[in-house]
Formats: structure tokens, C-alpha cells, sequence
């Protein structure tokens, strides 16, 4: 499954960015899609992720500023960013999981990234 991401770039602090992510491939379903970021000299963590049901979870530091959603017709998964901070800065990766179905009998998992989207938070 391929994952194209867009929407990331420069902005001052306190202001917003909405990043889209676009799972495209056959015979495919997604369980979940999400977003993880990694700032420089630091490791890759959890931003939001969003079930194909709607359930949602984010890292504490951006509780009440970020709101995931998802289009399950269009594959594509949202992240609604405001306000942000300065601490926010990183590149973003977008993560689907699901099940790869291509045939009644053959079926297996898949979880795959995006190539990730810089953002920028200046002070």
C-alpha cells in the first residue's frame, strides 16, 4: 500500500497546518491510519491514530490542539494542527495498517509509511 502525504511546511507559532495522507494500492482495508513525527536527535513518536471506526488516540502534548480524522471512502487521513508551538517541530510520517485481501482465500496484514512531510514551527 502506497502513502502519499502533503501539507506540511513553514509557519509562526501559534498558527495551523492541516496535513492529508492518501493510502492508494488493491484490494486493500485499513484497520487504522496515524501519524507519528521525529524531531532531530530524537525518536520517532506517536502523534494520533484513527481506527476505521472512528477511534482516536493522541500523545498528551498535543491533546486539544490536533484533531485526526479519517475518510474511509477516500483512504485518506487528516491532522488538523492548531495552534502550534515551536516544539511541534519535526517530520511527520503518515502510518496505515490493514489486511491486503487480493483473492477469497489469500489474505495478509500490511502496516506501511509515508515518505514524511517537514513542519515547521518558528517562535
Amino acid at each position: 500500500v502506497q502513502l502519499v502525504e502533503s501539507g506540511g511546511g513553514l509557519v509562526e507559532a501559534g498558527g495551523s497546518l492541516r496535513l492529508s495522507c492518501t493510502a492508494s494500492g488493491r484490494a486493500f482495508s485499513i484497520n487504522s491510519m496515524g501519524w507519528y513525527r521525529q524531531a532531530p536527535g530524537k525518536q520517532r513518536e506517536l502523534v494520533a491514530t484513527i481506527t476505521s471506526h472512528g477511534e482516536t488516540t493522541y500523545v498528551d502534548s498535543v491533546k486539544g490542539r490536533f484533531t485526526i480524522s479519517l475518510d474511509n471512502a477516500k483512504n485518506t487521513v487528516l491532522l488538523q494542527m492548531n495552534p502550534l508551538k515551536p516544539e511541534d517541530t519535526a517530520v511527520y510520517y503518515c502510518n496505515a495498517e490493514g489486511l491486503i485481501s487480493p483473492t477469497v482465500e489469500s489474505h495478509w496484514r500490511f502496516d506501511d509509511w509515508g515518505q514524511g512531510t517537514q513542519v515547521t514551527v518558528s517562535s
